[in-house]
């Protein structure tokens, strides 16, 4: 399954099978451009996959987002906002098993897509539906589907 978020548009279009599911989507306090780092309240954009399911949580059911992804640590390292040596853990996490990333890094993480409502942004850089389309999402979606977040 690939999910897509347009950021601009505040919508979540994801296809599985030939099924097709679209919403609208509340996004982070500062939702314009891509996240730096933990607290800026942005909603990262590029490619990602789901690397958890979540049953429940603060806002229920929840998918988590492989944010940082190793192209992010790539260029925080380059830009001098991550050391170097933290890179090896941000690739293998990416690589073929597709594991969850680290989120204990001044880059933020807990990226998830969530239920508690679509009211105008408010998230900490999550992406949130109403309940209900996020119980039609979370059955759709498996652990490595991608998930597309575009400005």
């Amino acid at each position: 399954m690939t999910i897509l978020i347009e950021k601009a548009a505040r919508r979540l279009t994801a296809e599985r099978d030939g099924q097709r599911f679209c919403c609208r989507v509340a996004l982070g306090r500062h939702p314009v451009g891509h996240k730096q780092c933990e607290g800026d309240g942005k909603t990262p954009e590029g490619e990602y996959y789901i690397c958890l399911k979540r049953e429940t949580g603060k806002f229920g059911c929840a998918l988590g987002i492989s944010y940082p992804s190793a192209l992010d640590a790539r260029q925080s390292v380059h830009d001098g906002r991550l050391p170097a040596d933290l890179l090896p853990l941000f690739e293998a996490a990416q690589s073929a098993q597709k594991r969850r990333p680290p989120w204990g890094t001044s880059l933020g993480g807990e990226i998830y897509i969530h239920g508690g409502g679509n009211a105008p942004d408010w998230t900490a850089g999550c992406i949130a539906l109403s309940d209900a389309d996020m119980a039609v999402l979370f059955a759709m979606a498996r652990e490595g589907d991608t998930v597309r977040i575009i400005p």
